[in-house]
């Protein structure tokens, strides 16, 4: 299957700021292309370069914002709502550290905070309709965190619960981005309820596969989980519909591993790192999303706990060009092929008549 896969583009989320050239929509943008990038991924929450209950309200403002990006020379590719996604589904012991996602009149309101977040992903929808994106990036949230680890043992029908009910909040979810023809490309990710293939199978079986229940797939979370994040593409790449292009390391010691002992990023057996300088096999995977005719974006996302963000960025977009496969039209040994004769065939199977 042919493969239109599109990059290199860049999540504004870890760059947009307070001060130029982050601090605007015209700015940043111009930004991006400045260092190689073809395409901007937008964090919805960030009113400095993008008013979402605006976007979902006016086709006009869409259309100016897109063209805004189009004369500094990147294209839209999805819009990121990671943090409303995210406060759909809080455990309350998590209350205090996600109200910082919230604003100011939802928070120590759980039950407010939780309806604020579910607009906002309405809102998104409508969004993506009027800028005609088809993928939108978020988390799921999580319940069930809490309990990951079975110590102590967990109550029977305990996660069955958290799944149930966090699938009921999302399905008037999928039923809108359904509306504005657009996939919820959940990031699965430690910390969510969906943060890898198992659990991700199953909420889609409790949303009954719903065709917009779909994968933002990055390797990055799968290498700190030791989690075979080439197989993972085989399994689900029908379900892939957005790509973070994020490179990590696992260097586990007598000391620590997995869990990396609450230690701080840079001193973490497992670690988040620029383009190039982890162990991501980025080659395999460029090559299966060909393969398996991926045609969305590939998207920076710059996580790293050593290299500047510039240095990482302006890597990073010449790293994801160099991998983009440009898929043949035509078999390598088709120079030895002749024409196709229906007898010859018969012939060389040794079937002398039809029907003997």
């Amino acid at each position: 299957m042919a493969s239109n896969l599109k990059g290199p583009g860049i999540y504004l989320a870890q760059f947009a700021g307070d001060s130029a050239p982050f601090d605007s929509w015209a700015s940043i943008t111009k930004w991006a292309a400045g260092h190689g990038f073809e395409g901007v991924q937008i964090p919805s929450w960030d009113a400095r370069i993008f008013d979402l209950a605006r976007a979902a309200e006016s086709k006009t403002y869409c259309d100016e914002i897109a063209g805004v990006a189009r004369e500094n020379g990147v294209a839209i590719t999805e819009l990121g709502t990671h943090l409303q996604g995210q406060l759909v589904a809080v455990h309350p012991a998590y209350d205090e550290a996600f109200d910082g996602f919230a604003p100011e009149a939802v928070r120590n309101n759980p039950k407010a905070r939780q309806a604020w977040a579910v607009e906002q992903m309405l809102l998104s929808a409508r969004a993506c309709r009027n800028l005609g994106l088809k993928s939108n990036v978020s988390f799921p949230g999580a319940l069930a965190w809490p309990f990951l680890y079975p110590w102590p043992q967990r109550p029977a029908g305990l996660i069955d619960t958290a799944f149930d009910e966090l699938a009921r909040r999302w399905r008037p979810i999928f039923d809108a981005f359904d509306d504005a023809d657009c996939d919820v490309c959940f990031e699965l990710h430690p910390g969510e309820d969906l943060f890898d293939g198992t659990t991700f199978e199953m909420f889609l079986d409790r949303v009954d596969q719903h065709p917009r229940c779909a994968i933002n797939y990055d390797p990055s979370h799968f290498v700190l989980q030791q989690l075979d994040y080439l197989e993972f593409i085989d399994i689900y790449h029908e379900r892939i519909k957005a790509l973070h292009i994020k490179d990590a390391e696992f260097r586990p010691t007598g000391r620590q591993g997995v869990y990396s002992g609450y230690q701080p990023w840079i001193d973490r057996a497992g670690r988040f790192r620029s383009l190039g300088d982890g162990q991501v096999d980025f080659g395999a995977i460029f090559s299966k999303m060909a393969q398996y005719g991926y045609d969305g974006w590939a998207v920076l996302e710059w996580e790293c706990c050593l290299k500047h963000p510039e240095q990482g960025a302006a890597e990073g977009a010449e790293f994801i060009r160099r991998h983009i496969i440009r898929v043949t039209e035509k078999a390598f040994d088709d120079f030895a092929g002749g024409a196709t004769d229906p007898q010859q065939l018969r012939r060389m199977l040794g079937i002398a008549e039809a029907g003997r």
